[in-house]
């Protein structure tokens, strides 16, 4: 549920148009007609976002915005403005609201940005406890308690009131995020504001402008002026997760704001200075990469000035037990459900799962069960009908696919007895035909219809890939990863 503070002074339609967008009683939606009443009830009761408008009969936008700082820093503030040219708005992002929009209001972009500010702001004020009795069935809580959880918790104390940048390792899905939340929460910044961003979920062309801002007509479709999210949160904590898989062209600015808390925005030659603290995560051996030049040496070092790594789920033990009861707990009571116990024999399937996925898969996994699930007891008939499956064959390597192919082609058939044909026309690409025709189906097959996977395997674009198997006719069945980036070429 979130609690929405509109403070307009014609507020009526504006306000249909908000509780239309966000209906109770998911929803509450508070209205205020002047500055001092919007502030009053920030007194009384902080809201999760606050929807200002520029102009107000009692004060202007910028002086209620700059009070509602004062009251509490962490409340994201969008302004809604009638001036399309936005400089107002844009100048208030300078000093922290976390967007605007512009009358009148697109119920569409409303609840874009309202649901991303309901988000930051759930982010910084749900505590991200530790569950030392196992009991807890918060959200945000850290659950575990195997020696090296108690090893995590230990170096989050250490570091969390050090103003210094954090680099947090380990496999996808093991809670790197909330790690990064618990430092934050714990720090001295836990009354500014925190922005999360994931650097591989954003397309290289717009990650730049996304992070440092971008001037007005430095690129095509740049209309005004972009305010970037290390401008946008001065004095808090940005936290950018997967920035193993940020372009290095962008890693030297990365190193120049640590460095000197300095940047330019795309397209700009002016300066700006903030103050942000830096926690960064990836999956990715940025050692590993930093001496093969994928990842810049010097942006690893600074970035490594304090290391936490998080431990896989099949290394900690009996915490996928406490676990399991962290989850079923709390899904029962989102869901509607009132599974209270596990079968030990539902235990023992789930001790026997690797958990590529880590804790994330494990609560999608009791997520899925949940759904087929009738009675009090897990049993092992609940889990998904994927669930513990054997990996696949391992795809046969490009040589053996080759010579396992009998009159595959003359472009093979070279490849093969070392001899041409009088025939024989156009070999190079021959090859290439026959040798995708049999190693993209492999490759597919191996991925588990994953495009994206497979891409990685064979070291090619996913949009080369796809190119290929049209050429080939090979329509293989895939997962839908419609939001994976591209593997690089």
């Amino acid at each position: 549920m979130g609690r929405l503070l509109l403070i307009d002074d014609e507020p009526a339609l504006i306000a249909r148009q908000v509780r239309q967008a966000f209906p109770a009683p998911e929803h509450v939606v508070e209205v205020a007609a002047s500055g001092a009443e919007g502030l009053d009830l920030v007194r009384r009761s902080p809201p999760d976002v606050v929807l200002l408008d520029l102009h107000l009969p009692d004060a202007s936008g910028f002086e209620v915005f700059r009070a509602i700082r004062n009251l509490d820093a962490r409340i994201p503030v969008v302004f809604i403005t009638v001036a399309r040219t936005a400089d107002a708005a844009i100048e208030a992002m300078k000093q922290g609201a976390y967007d605007y929009l512009f009358k009148p209001l697109d119920l569409h972009r409303l609840r874009e940005i309202v649901e991303g500010a309901l988000d930051v702001s759930r982010r910084m004020r749900t505590p991200t406890v530790v569950a030392e009795d196992n009991e807890s069935d918060a959200e945000g809580a850290i659950v575990g308690s195997c020696p090296a959880m108690l090893e995590v918790y230990k170096a989050v104390g250490r570091v969390a009131a050090q103003d210094v940048p954090v680099l947090i390792t380990g496999e996808s899905g093991t809670g790197k995020e909330l790690v990064a939340q618990a430092i934050y929460q714990h720090g001295p910044r836990a009354r500014l504001p925190f922005l999360a961003l994931n650097c591989a979920a954003i397309p290289e062309n717009l990650l730049e402008s996304e992070l440092f801002g971008h001037e007005k007509g430095s690129f095509t479709g740049a209309d005004r002026r972009r305010i970037g999210k290390f401008e946008q949160c001065n004095g808090g904590t940005i936290f950018l997760d997967e920035i193993g898989d940020m372009p290095l062209s962008l890693q030297g600015k990365i190193l120049r704001l640590l460095q000197e808390q300095a940047f330019e925005r795309v397209g700009g030659d002016e300066t700006i200075h903030t103050d942000v603290r830096l926690i960064a995560a990836t999956h990715r051996d940025l050692k590993a990469w930093s001496r093969e030049g994928r990842f810049r040496a010097d942006l690893y070092y600074r970035l490594s000035v304090f290391s936490l790594a998080l431990p896989p789920l099949r290394d900690r033990g009996d915490d996928l037990r406490i676990l399991v009861r962290h989850f079923l707990r709390r899904l029962s009571a989102e869901m509607g459900r009132e599974v209270r116990e596990v079968a030990p024999e539902t235990l023992d399937r789930l001790r026997r799962h690797p958990w590529p996925g880590n804790v994330r898969e494990l609560q999608s996994t009791l997520k899925q069960a949940l759904l087929q699930a009738s009675g009090p007891i897990l049993l092992p008939r609940f889990l998904p009908e994927s669930f513990g499956e054997p990996a696949p064959t391992p795809a046969p390597a490009p040589a053996a696919v080759a010579v396992a192919a009998e009159g595959a082609g003359a472009g093979l058939s070279v490849a093969l007895h070392g001899g041409f044909r009088d025939d024989d026309r156009d070999v190079y690409a021959e090859i290439h035909r026959e040798l995708d025709r049999l190693l993209l189906p492999a490759a597919m097959q191996f991925a588990r219809g994953s495009q994206h996977q497979a891409a990685l395997l064979l070291g090619i674009a996913r949009q080369t890939l796809r190119q290929k198997l049209k050429q080939l006719g090979l329509h293989t069945a895939r997962h839908a990863e419609t939001d994976e980036p591209d593997a690089p070429a």
